[in-house]
């Protein structure tokens, strides 16, 4: 943990690092390799932006206001898994299929605020 908290800011150090190079090499060099140094800067820059993103949110988003049907009504087949909560008088049911996606789906369920995650 104690790397992960300080990753960004040495990703910021080597991308820094990386073009002072670049610039006190871009006159000594050919330009074949001009074009190898110019990837390298923007590959370290890069880096050094998607260590500050969290790049997790962007490929499994939970779902703030999940839709239910009556048990009647759904189309799910017989054998497809769920996740389920009673609390109350209150039920629910998540399919895994949806659940293997969004990993998280913030909902009530008798009167009470749960997250459920799978």
């Amino acid at each position: 943990m104690a790397v992960r908290q300080v990753a960004p800011m040495w990703t910021i150090v080597a991308a820094g690092l990386a073009l002072l190079l670049a610039v006190s090499l871009w006159g000594s060099i050919t330009k074949p390799k001009r074009m190898l140094l110019l990837l390298g800067v923007i590959l370290a820059g890069a880096s050094a932006a998607m260590a500050h993103l969290n790049y997790f949110e962007w490929m499994f988003h939970h779902l703030r206001t999940p839709g239910f049907q009556d048990a009647r009504s759904s189309k799910l087949d017989a054998s497809e898994m769920v996740l389920a909560v009673h609390l109350g008088e209150d039920s629910r049911a998540y399919p895994i299929r949806e659940m293997a996606y969004h990993h998280v789906v913030n909902d009530v369920v008798g009167g009470v605020p749960i997250a459920v995650t799978y």
